[in-house]
């Protein structure tokens, strides 16, 4: 004789055949925070996917190809490689870059501390200089490159008629070729050095004071601290500050609106960077495809500068 049925559904543990769970398991904090991160990247990582990264593979691809201006298109091989490397004025204009980052990197290195020193303490007259420093970042690099070729023009600009007071007239900050490359580095870094300043100085904020204190008790003087406490503890930011200043000094971001509204990569070439090389060639001679190549080589000189700058650095710990 058959015992009554039983319905499995109701004991506890066992769930009817068939039967799907339509709870929603919630996501885990971690999950929600790195779906969070995602989409704050987001619009950045759109960005330099459309205007960065899709520029240089539509360059590296131009690189191969003989462009006349006109949509025309023909594979030349690795000719445009070639001749960029018998290009006597590419090969200048690469040396030309070499000392326009060699001036500059270390320059806005030593600026931007030594004013995020001066303005680091909470005052008023800190505040003032800050915003003073900072004016520059405000105005336009045309404009800012208009104004300074008319105080550097010759004879009758005011940097003439002051160095004419000290003895020093007769110049030619703009004509002259030894003197045009340094003007335009004493522009840039007259225009960057307080974006600079800004970095160092959250980079200072952020060493405790009670190793200062404790530096001051034990006798240390104010020279000892700096090398022995704030130079080893501002590393990271450091390596922050070199890697984007000579990224910056070789893709030559700001430099070429300071070259092409004041010398026009004159005079004899003595202030062409590689940027500004390329240009000419691209959008002057028309020549996209030899301009592709060189910008595919910048690009490549670029990530080498970046691993060696890693590895050197061991990504800022400099140990």
């Amino acid at each position: 004789m058959d015992g009554p049925a039983t319905d499995n559904s109701k004991v506890p543990g066992v769930e009817r055949q068939g039967s799907r769970s339509t709870r929603r398991v919630p996501w885990s904090k971690r999950r929600r925070e790195s779906v969070a991160g995602f989409l704050f990247i987001a619009p950045d990582a759109i960005g330099l996917a459309l205007f960065a990264a899709f520029p240089m593979l539509l360059a590296l691809g131009l690189g191969f190809y003989e462009v006349d201006g006109f949509g025309g298109y023909s594979f030349a091989g690795l000719a445009n490689y070639r001749r960029m490397l018998l290009d006597p004025l590419f090969l200048q204009s690469l040396r030309v870059t070499l000392l326009y980052v060699l001036m500059l990197v270390p320059s806005l290195y030593v600026v931007g501390l030594g004013l995020a020193l001066l303005v680091q303490r909470r005052s008023r007259i800190a505040g003032l200089l800050r915003s003073l420093f900072f004016l520059p970042q405000m105005v336009s690099l045309v404009v800012v490159a208009l104004i300074w070729q008319v105080l550097l023009v010759d004879k009758i600009g005011p940097v003439n008629r002051f160095f004419a007071g000290l003895g020093l007239g007769g110049l030619s900050w703009l004509g002259d070729p030894r003197l045009a490359l340094v003007s335009v580095v004493v522009v840039s870094l007259w225009f960057l050095m307080s974006f600079y300043m800004l970095i160092f100085l959250g980079g200072l904020q952020d060493i405790p004071t009670e190793y200062y204190e404790a530096a001051r008790l034990d006798g240390a003087s104010p020279a000892r601290a700096f090398f022995y406490i704030t130079l080893p503890l501002l590393r990271p930011t450091s390596f922050f500050v070199l890697l984007v200043a000579t990224v910056t000094a070789v893709a030559g971001g700001q430099a070429f609106d300071l070259i092409y509204v004041m010398t026009k990569g004159g005079p004899a070439n003595s202030t062409e960077l590689t940027i500004y090389y390329i240009y000419q060639q691209a959008f002057q001679y028309n020549e996209f495809g030899y301009a592709g190549a060189m910008a595919s080589m910048l690009v490549v000189i670029l990530l080498a500068l970046t691993l060696l700058l890693f590895s050197v650095t061991r990504g800022g710990r400099f140990e």
